[in-house]
């Protein structure tokens, strides 16, 4: 099954991160930031999330390919990859927590997958993605399916 997402996926040494927010929220300013830090885009506005191997991977939308909106000079070709496995999602809030307790979890196309909440404005904001994606992959979380997590005894 395939569905699709409005949001900006990126990955950052394999593992992708979809970022998500309301148009013109900063979604794509923080992709940028991450390119330019050494991630690479999959998909800019329109992402699609799938199932292989029982585990979601986010591809790129076939129209957009390669492409990105830098918001007030245009829409540029940039380096891509193709799909990656969802690692971990980037929302956006105003004041996130100053040290959250726990990795949080949002639930994305039937699939309970950690999130991380930012502000995406703030200056090391791309360097917060790269230690919550960190974060996440040295405590072994994975993305889980929506009907599996429901049948674990609390």
């Amino acid at each position: 099954m395939r569905q699709m997402l409005h949001g900006t996926a990126i990955s950052i040494g394999g593992h992708a991160v979809l970022i998500m927010g309301e148009s013109g929220s900063g979604k794509s300013d923080l992709a940028l930031r991450l390119i330019d830090r050494g991630a690479i885009l999959i998909s800019d506005d329109v992402v699609f999330l799938e199932t292989r191997d029982n585990a979601p991977i986010l591809t790129v939308a076939p129209n957009i390919v390669g492409k990105i909106e830098v918001r007030g000079v245009g829409i540029f070709d940039v380096d891509f990859i193709a799909s990656a496995p969802l690692r971990l999602v980037v929302e956006f809030v105003d004041a996130p927590d100053r040290l959250p307790e726990d990795i949080a979890h949002s639930a994305i196309g039937g699939y309970v997958v950690p999130v991380s909440k930012l502000n995406p404005f703030e200056h090391s904001s791309a360097i917060k993605v790269e230690y919550a994606l960190r974060a996440v992959l040295d405590s072994g979380v994975l993305p889980e399916c929506v009907s599996v997590k429901e049948s674990l005894p609390s």
